[in-house]
């Protein structure tokens, strides 16, 4: 540990002498998928959809105002494009809604 201080349960539980939390034993059967289908046979439109809506829960995970151009830099970033439309479209709709 050194001279960094905790930075989560997990470390401060060791620097303090606790037990680590066990982990659950490993099961032999198939883990199950996340999503019925695989997002490389969803549509344009859904995997556009799809792209801002995992944008906006990044910015909202990091505190960030979820804004068009915060959506739009992040998705590029990823290495991705949507149709201009899309952030736009969800910003305002997660203003409106929440």
């Amino acid at each position: 540990f050194g001279s960094s201080p905790p930075r989560g349960p997990f470390d401060r539980r060791l620097a303090l002498g606790e037990e680590a939390p066990r982990k659950a034993a490993e099961s032999a059967a198939p883990r199950a998928s996340m999503a019925s289908v695989p997002a490389s046979a969803l549509s344009k439109e859904q995997q556009d959809e799809l792209l801002c809506t995992y944008a906006a829960l990044i910015l909202h995970d990091d505190g960030a105002e979820i804004t068009p151009q915060a959506m739009t830099n992040l998705i590029k970033a990823a290495g991705c494009t949507v149709e201009g439309y899309w952030p736009m479209l969800m910003a305002k709709m997660i203003g409106n809604v929440g």
